[in-house]
């Protein structure tokens, strides 16, 4: 019997890949097997830590009494929906013929954690390896086998991709709990959400508080060109008078070119991306949100193969790179006409400060794979993302671009008004160039008429945070991490707490009271950034998990303890004026996947309702538009909103009953009597004016 080794990945997909170089061909419902290995696969996590009810009766019902929940240890348990593939898993890993584990998910924190806590369930006791790759192509799928590294090289990730859980379960749940019971309502409180909502709160008080200031502004003009006088405070003019008074004795002289400074500048290409700035940047430039975005680079990923790994944090490569990069530009020879010129000079890379071991953690910068797209394959915003992504890596092998600035000053008197000129040396990365404005020829002690212009303005407000400014915001703070950060977006919203809409990103009324309500120190980002900062230092192996969740645990208590003795007043928004039909009490607007609904305040009253009704798929007889679905006393019924016919809705028995032979012939001789075409009006009124010649 041959030992082999039992690979997990993390999806059914990555199995199928790793199956494919490593000649597991034997396909069965669980996993893949050949010669030498077994490659199973997860759903992404199969375990989940334990909640309250599963861990202490008392705290199955929701009270005060029984918080803070600070269990000595949580534990580990199956998630319903995919205990199958656990189940085929264990029975694997107890095969005899099973001699090692090879952990092949998500290289990255997350990653770690979904393979380690399968292997800690399964009580795997046999030697475990990892495989460590950014990318998913064959070549990087055999070079990584023949690398493979021990796993207790990773066991600081599993420390602290295990602490960050337990921190989660520990804030969120404890805080959460806390509110709700208080409050009454549904409050979801976290480690990292509540600082990321207060971001946006604190940039909605910004455009509130706001209030618009007009001011006049002093332009001088000289030939085509304009330049603005030079102030201390440009809002300083507030009132027209003056600032015609001020004009008026500008006028009274001449001026005079005072100084020509000439200076060349050079700008380097951009690094390539990490995760957050592709995110920032596609949100800017094609509004897709954080979680698009994400998988959408995931997907060129693992199913092209055309880009490395996603979820990164660095904007850097290793040095032994280097010798990839040729390799890398023949897969995307046909993206740029300059892409031939870079692989004859050997690809060799001008931004040399991209190439710095020490900047890149678990993974290096997003950059294309040396596999060749296939375009055609690829849907329009996949092609959007995978064009940013090369775009940027042809920048690390062109020129820098070199520009002559010219700044001229002209002086009436003490005041000054500055005339800047750009004329572009080298494009270099910069492939558009820039137009050149007929400027004026300028030489020093050149006289200059006073031909000025008063401009009426007005103070902008500040903006609202768009998911892109709020990811810039969050990567400030250390909220999160590269690949939870569009999660933490999505469970904002999906609690109600936060609404997207096409000016950017604002907090919910709901989202505004509770950042009332919860405690301060969960509202500022000080505290989770703290512990961000440990997390990362546990995966560094230079802090301890324990002495962290510790500390986690006595913040929890004094959080769990703010909220108990507050004295701040709830008012839930959500409740409408509008009355239960079945006891009275008022109903509550909720937001769902399916649209708003109604639903009874009462606890004790299961009523509920559509706020607007839905949709069907069933075409109105007169107007052939799309009917809604009216829940009446008598049952359920179609009624066309356009025309306000109705009709009685099938119930199942009907709709499944069969034809008989008489209606199904009946039927095909309808459909199979040729119609005549209808005549467009166009040609019933040509026909009415032949007639009359």
């Amino acid at each position: 019997m041959a030992n082999k080794q039992l690979i997990i990945a993390e999806k059914p997909s990555v199995a199928k890949d790793l199956s494919k170089v490593l000649g597991a061909n034997q396909k069965n419902k669980s996993y893949y097997e050949g010669p030498n290995v077994i490659v199973t696969w997860a759903l992404g996590h199969l375990l989940g830590l334990k909640m309250p009810e599963d861990i202490n009766k008392e705290w199955q019902s929701w009270q005060m009494e029984t918080l803070p929940m600070v269990p000595k240890n949580i534990g580990i348990k199956p998630l319903p929906k995919t205990g199958h593939q656990l189940k085929a898993i264990k029975q694997l890993a107890n095969r005899k013929d099973v001699t090692e584990a090879v952990i092949a998910t998500d290289a990255g924190r997350e990653g770690e954690l979904v393979a380690r806590w399968i292997l800690e369930y399964v009580h795997f006791n046999k030697p475990v390896k990892r495989l460590w790759i950014s990318s998913q192509t064959d070549k990087a799928i055999k070079d990584g086998f023949k690398k493979l590294r021990p796993a207790k090289e990773y066991d600081n990730l599993y420390y602290s991709a295990l602490a960050r859980a337990k921190a989660d379960w520990l804030v969120g749940l404890n805080v959460t709990r806390a509110l709700t019971v208080k409050y009454q309502d549904s409050l979801s409180a976290g480690r990292v959400q509540t600082p990321t909502l207060s971001l946006v709160r604190q940039q909605e008080k910004k455009i509130e508080s706001f209030r618009p200031q007009a001011y006049f502004s002093v332009d001088l003009q000289v030939q085509k060109e304009k330049a603005k006088l030079v102030q201390s405070n440009p809002y300083a003019f507030k009132e027209r008078n003056d600032v015609e008074a001020f004009v008026k004795k500008l006028s009274e002289g001449k001026g005079k070119v005072t100084d020509i400074q000439e200076k060349s500048k050079s700008e380097q290409a951009p690094l390539p991306y990490d995760l957050t700035e592709i995110q920032r940047e596609a949100n800017q430039r094609y509004q897709f949100s954080a979680k698009k975005t994400l998988s959408l680079v995931q997907s060129l990923y693992e199913f092209h193969k055309i880009v490395t790994y996603p979820r990164t944090d660095s904007k850097y490569l290793t040095t032994d790179m280097r010798a990839t990069m040729k390799e890398r530009l023949q897969a995307v020879s046909d993206f740029a006409p300059e892409v031939k010129t870079y692989i004859k000079d050997g690809g060799q890379v001008k931004l040399t400060k991209v190439f710095q071991n020490e900047k890149v953690t678990d993974h290096h910068a997003l950059i294309p794979t040396e596999q060749r797209p296939r375009y055609e394959k690829l849907s329009g915003d996949e092609q959007k993302i995978y064009n940013m992504i090369v775009t940027r890596f042809l920048g690390m092998f062109a020129e820098s671009h070199r520009t002559k600035q010219t700044k001229v000053t002209v002086s009436f008197g003490k005041e000054q008004f500055i005339f800047r000129q750009s004329k572009v040396e080298v494009a270099g990365w910069k492939q558009e160039k820039e137009e050149v404005v007929p400027s004026v020829d300028w030489t020093l002690g050149m006289v200059i008429p006073p031909n000025f212009t008063i401009n009426k303005e007005l103070t902008a407000p500040p903006k609202p945070l768009t998911e892109g400014t709020l990811l810039g915001l969050m990567e400030k703070h250390s909220l999160g991490t590269p690949a939870t950060r569009a999660e933490i977006i999505e469970k904002l919203i999906k609690s109600e707490l936060m609404e997207r809409n096409t000016n950017g990103l604002n907090v919910s009324p709901k989202g505004k009271q509770l950042l009332e309500l919860v405690n301060p120190s969960l509202v500022t980002p000080e505290l989770t950034e703290k512990w961000e900062k440990t997390l990362e230092a546990i995966a560094k192996g230079k802090q301890s998990s324990t002495v962290f969740l510790k500390e986690i645990e006595q913040d929890t208590k004094k959080l769990v303890n703010e909220i108990k003795q507050s004295e701040s007043k709830y008012q839930d928004f959500s409740i409408t004026q509008k009355k239960c039909p079945d006891c009275g009490s008022n109903l509550r607007e909720k937001n769902t996947k399916d649209g708003k609904i109604y639903v009874c305040s009462n606890k004790d009253c299961n009523y509920r309702r559509r706020k607007d009704p839905k949709v069907s798929n069933h075409r109105c007889s007169q107007c052939h538009r799309k009917m809604e679905i009216i829940d009446g006393k008598n049952g359920s019924y179609f009624k066309c909103k356009y025309c306000s016919i109705t009709e009685k809705m099938q119930d199942k028995k009907e709709r499944n009953k069969k034809l008989t032979k008489h209606e199904e012939r009946k039927l095909m001789k309808k459909y199979s009597q040729k119609e005549e075409p209808e005549e467009s009006a166009l040609a019933q009124a040509l026909k009415a004016a032949m007639k009359q010649d």
